[in-house]
């Protein structure tokens, strides 16, 4: 269930499937920003093989609440579980069955460019060998680029080189977007779109924002919106 509800609502129940155990949980989540709150009350439940686009405004908190779900951010209010226990307790542990691309990409610049993959990699407590991150970059276009220090590359080819994370085997299970489709062609995007609906279909999951359209060919996939919902 992916609910909003205002400050002084009662308390939502939370919907659970009857077939599968929930493996990420975030129950009365908000945020502020100065004495405001840019959202509250937020419930998210996440099975295996389900995808949850956050919806909103420019400002209405998607990011913030992404940086929350990942466990670099605290809420206000609320807690956010991972199979049933804090992430801020699991910390480490958490943190290697999840993996989050944001808008500051996690380029290291005096790194190489294969060297940046390999190193997010041990982050997760996996190993990537020179041969896999290359295959990663060939994958977005970038072999060229392997030897090259990350802090000469441009823009669109560092968001690229983040993104080839995702082409590696045994992905988190749990792939936390902020906005990775953002000034990527159409090749790309397609690439990307088949990584993740293959995550999905293997029983991993998937929480993102984007303004593009994507077709994500999963039953489980749901919306949360932040702020007015459009009509």
């Amino acid at each position: 269930m992916y609910q909003q509800t205002g400050i002084d609502s009662p308390q939502p129940q939370l919907a659970m499937a009857q077939d599968m155990p929930v493996e990420f949980e975030a129950s009365q989540l908000a945020c502020l920003k100065g004495r405001s709150y840019l959202f509250s009350n937020i419930h998210i439940q996440l099975h295996a093989g389900h995808a949850l686009h956050v919806r909103g405004s420019n400002g209405s908190g998607k990011s913030s609440l992404l940086r929350i779900l990942c466990g670099l951010a605290s809420p206000a209010a609320g807690s956010v579980l991972w199979r049933g226990k804090s992430i801020q307790k699991l910390k480490e542990e958490f943190h290697q069955h999840m993996l989050f691309l944001g808008h500051a990409n996690g380029i290291k610049d005096d790194l190489l460019a294969w060297e940046n993959i390999a190193f997010n990699t041990r982050l997760a407590g996996q190993h990537c060998s020179y041969a896999e991150a290359c295959t990663a970059l060939k994958t977005m276009g970038l072999l060229q680029t392997a030897l090259l220090p990350a802090g000469q590359l441009s823009q669109g080819q560092r968001k690229r080189l983040a993104l080839a994370r995702l082409y590696l085997p045994d992905l988190p299970r749990l792939l936390i977007l902020d906005e990775a489709f953002s000034a990527l062609d159409q090749k790309a995007t397609a690439a990307l779109t088949l990584i993740l609906n293959t995550h999905l279909q293997q029983g991993g999951m998937l929480i993102y924002t984007t303004h593009q359209d994507i077709e994500l060919r999963v039953p489980g996939h749901h919306e949360l919106w932040l702020g007015e919902r459009p009509c």
